[in-house]
């Protein structure tokens, strides 16, 4: 059964973090961008891995009591198991452990999957940025997920993480 790692991404993974951007962003981060957010307090940038493998990288900035999640890639031949689900609400377990009252992010306006994710998750659409994405062009929605902090949430959030632990080791995954 293949074991999934999350840990926090380290400077020796850059060049795996840098071709899976590539491979599922487009090439959104550079080498200085990794570099930076792993050296930042303000950041929790993750890396996802079944055994040592790379599939995954998910990360959020703190910025005052705001959760803004800048990066979730799932590498292609690993998505649609539940593994962004899995990075995602990990990212919202840290962005509670730093007791952060919101979370934010953007997504490409025809990325439906995306959407029924953060939806699910209790995500709202609450804007459009006109023409955010290059290569093709593209509005992005901006969604939030509102009072993190709460014990609705945090309860809801952990309902969340049961499931989807459960359905990972359905699907073949270990969870440590």
């Amino acid at each position: 059964m293949p074991t999934l790692h999350l840990t926090p991404l380290q400077l020796e993974d850059v060049d795996a973090a840098l071709a899976l951007d590539q491979a599922v962003l487009g090439g959104l981060w550079q080498r200085g961008g990794y570099e930076r957010e792993i050296e930042s307090d303000a950041s929790d940038l993750l890396a996802l891995r079944v055994d040592a493998e790379l599939i995954g990288i998910g990360c959020l900035w703190a910025i005052l009591e705001e959760a803004h999640i800048t990066t979730l890639a799932i590498a292609p031949a690993w998505q649609r198991q539940g593994l962004g689900r899995w990075l995602l609400l990990n990212l919202l377990a840290a962005a509670q452990v730093r007791q952060l009252e919101w979370a934010t992010l953007e997504v490409r306006a025809s990325n439906a999957a995306a959407i029924a994710l953060y939806s699910q998750l209790g995500f709202s659409e609450v804007g459009r940025r006109k023409r955010y994405y290059h290569n093709p062009e593209e509005d992005a929605l901006i969604l939030w997920l509102k009072r993190l902090s709460s014990e609705p949430i945090r309860e809801q959030l952990e309902r969340s993480r049961d499931q989807n632990r459960e359905q990972l080791r359905i699907r073949g995954f270990d969870t440590i």
